[in-house]
C-alpha cells in the first residue's frame, strides 16, 4: 500500500467509522485507492507541467513541476482520498461546507510526517 492508501485508511477510519468499518477487505480497498491515486497525481501533474520552456533554468524548471505536482496532489486529495465526516441526524443542514484548504493540509503534513517515519525507519 502506497502513502495515498495509508493516508486514506487512516483519514476514513477518523473521519468516518461507520463507513470505513462497512468495507469488507481494507487492505485491498486501500491499496487500490492508492494506486488509483498516485496514477491520477501524476496524469495531472504531468498534463499541469506541460512542456519544457525554451531558456528555462533548472530552478525554474525543478518550481514547476513541483508545484505542478502539488495542485495536482491536492485535487486528487480532495476528490478521492479525503472524505466528509458522517453527518449526525440532529445537525443542522444550515452548516457550511467544510474547511477543505484546512483538512488537505493536514492530511499532506500527516502524510509527509508517514513518509519520513518510513524513511527514517
Amino acid at each position: 500500500m502506497n502513502k495515498y492508501g495509508r493516508q486514506a485508511m487512516s483519514h476514513w477510519e477518523k473521519t468516518d467509522p461507520e463507513r470505513y468499518q462497512a468495507i469488507p477487505d481494507k487492505q485491498a480497498f486501500f491499496t487500490e485507492l492508492g494506486e488509483q491515486a498516485e496514477q491520477e497525481i501524476d496524469l495531472r501533474a504531468d498534463a499541469l507541467a506541460g512542456p519544457d520552456r525554451p531558456g528555462e533554468g533548472t530552478l525554474q524548471k525543478v518550481g514547476r513541476l513541483n508545484m505542478a505536482r502539488f495542485v495536482a496532489e491536492e485535487q486528487v486529495l480532495r476528490e478521492l482520498i479525503l472524505i466528509e465526516p458522517a453527518r449526525q441526524e440532529n445537525e443542522e443542514s444550515e452548516e457550511g461546507p467544510p474547511d477543505l484548504s484546512t483538512d488537505v493540509m493536514r492530511a499532506i503534513d500527516e502524510a509527509l510526517q508517514e513518509e519520513d517515519e518510513t524513511e527514517q525507519g
